[in-house]
């Protein structure tokens, strides 16, 4: 009998895994809560169709695996755009500081289309029946050699093995496990920092490069206004023009109209007018049920990500974690999700042998 692998989680790390097990005739089933893939990769569209990130953007060549899935799967990357005068204001009634960014040798590049496309890519590769979406996993229970996954609607599977795939966090608050998992490990799970988690994502819109017929890169950093950072966000076919970037931990106190407010008061300031009138404006608040519940417990950045713990198989060998915060490097990146999968599928090969 073939072997019934569940994957739970639709994110980068989890589509990822199920590619990899595909590639050696490997079926899964992927259970994703929400009602679509990508976890914290989310690329939507502009008015005029530009590709605008809400979620994860960049990587580098030293991010050497996710290079080479993109690879691949004949993914395209081009270089995030640097030239001309950057800016970095530390005072409001100060003006800011202009610097200049020379071209790096080692420059963060972007996805053709949009990280998403990367997510769309490896789903693509699946069977279209084994990817689950609003279906939340509240329970899992080890029962006479297999695991049964419970689902929000009462509907029960069997699997056996099962690979968690999504933030640590949310496993140790959401799912009840029986038997319970080591205590160790249970205290671990909610002190596990999830990366991205509180972060407020804003993308802008423009018909016309207007920064970059001024000289400006479109890179800023304040100290002092709503926006904290932010990018030039132009497409790989340069026609389409906008800019991506974080918001300040404040603004989530404000209702979206006031922070786009917000943002283009700061943008016009520093830029000029022609900020005043984007033909899009979006942002995302990264704490939704599907990333975090409750409070982060985390003191520190990638608090315990990688940890020991998290590297094992539990319930007799058929439950095991991956996901960027598994990962041993490049923790909470695109890179660490990658790495984590690739970990999962030499462990469930070798378990197998």
């Amino acid at each position: 009998m073939k072997e019934r692998i569940i994957i739970i989680g639709g994110g980068l790390s989890g589509l990822t895994l199920a590619y990899l097990l595909s590639k050696r005739g490997i079926e899964s089933k992927v259970l994703e809560a929400s009602s679509r893939i990508g976890g914290r990769i989310k690329t939507i569209k502009g008015a005029l169709e530009t590709p605008l990130e809400l979620g994860a953007t960049w990587f580098s060549g030293m991010h050497k695996n996710l290079m080479t899935l993109i690879t691949e799967l004949d993914l395209e990357k081009y270089p995030q755009y640097s030239k001309g005068t950057s800016l970095f204001q530390t005072k409001s009634f100060e003006p800011p500081q202009e610097f200049f960014v020379p071209e790096s040798e080692n420059p963060s590049f972007r996805l053709k289309d949009g990280t998403q496309k990367l997510i769309h890519t490896l789903a693509q590769k699946l069977p279209s029946k084994n990817i689950h979406l609003n279906t939340k996993v509240v329970g899992i229970t080890e029962f006479d050699n297999k695991l049964i996954v419970k689902i929000s609607n009462g509907e029960k599977l069997y699997a056996d093995k099962v690979v968690l795939c999504l933030p640590p966090q949310l496993i140790g608050l959401n799912i009840k496990f029986s038997p319970e998992l080591p205590s160790s490990v249970s205290k671990l799970l909610p002190n596990v920092q999830t990366w991205m988690a509180g972060a407020i994502k804003f993308v802008l819109e423009y018909e016309v490069p207007f920064w970059r017929n001024k000289g400006f890169s479109g890179m800023l950093y304040s100290h002092s206004g709503i926006v904290s950072e932010m990018y030039d966000h132009t497409n790989f076919e340069e026609n389409k023009f906008g800019f991506t970037g974080f918001l300040n931990a404040g603004a989530v106190s404000y209702p979206q109209k006031v922070r786009k407010e917000f943002v283009l008061k700061h943008l016009t300031e520093l830029l000029g007018k022609e900020a005043l009138n984007p033909s899009a404006y979006f942002d995302k608040i990264w704490t939704d049920e599907f990333l975090i519940s409750a409070d982060q417990f985390a003191q520190r950045a990638h608090q315990n990500n990688g940890h020991p713990s998290l590297q094992n198989c539990y319930m007799n060998g058929k439950l095991y974690f991956s996901g960027t915060e598994t990962a041993t490097e490049f923790g909470g990146y695109m890179e660490g999700a990658v790495i984590s999968a690739l970990s999962i599928a030499e462990k469930l090969k070798s378990n197998n042998t």
